[in-house]
C-alpha cells in the first residue's frame, strides 16, 4: 500500500516510476497498476497466512501446555533465594554474578518483593 501510494503522489508529480524487477514496467501505466494491485494482492495474502499460522501454532503450543517465551534463568527455588538474600541486604551485583545471570534478572525478582 505504501509503494502505491508513493507512485501515485510521484505520477502527480510527473516522476514515471519504471520497475526494474518486472521488466521495466511503468507503474504509472494502466499496466503497471495492475500489476502492483496483483502484488499487493498476493502480499497480503501471504501476510495473511502467516498471521494464521503463527496463531495456530500458538494456540497448539498453548494447548500442549508449553510455555510461551524463552525459559526462565533461575528456577523457583533459586528465585525465592534470590529474594531472601535481597531482604537480607544482598546488593544486585553480587547476586547476578552470584546466580550466573543478569543484573536485570535480579532487579526483576526484586520488584516482585
Amino acid at each position: 500500500m505504501d509503494v502505491r501510494q508513493t507512485v501515485e503522489e510521484l505520477a502527480v508529480q510527473g516522476v514515471r516510476v519504471h520497475c526494474l524487477a518486472l521488466g521495466g514496467v511503468d507503474l504509472t501505466s494502466p499496466t503497471g497498476k495492475m500489476t502492483m494491485g496483483i502484488i499487493g494482492a498476493v502480499a497480503e495474502f501471504e501476510r495473511d497466512l502467516l498471521i494464521e499460522r503463527t496463531q495456530a501454532g500458538l494456540a497448539r503450543a498453548k494447548r500442549d501446555g508449553k510455555q510461551p517465551g524463552r525459559p526462565s534463568s533461575l528456577t523457583d527455588v533459586q528465585r525465592e533465594e534470590v529474594k531472601r538474600k535481597l531482604a537480607e541486604g544482598a546488593t544486585v551485583a553480587g547476586l547476578a554474578a552470584e546466580f550466573n545471570t543478569s543484573r536485570q534478572t535480579i532487579m526483576r525478582i526484586r520488584e516482585t518483593v
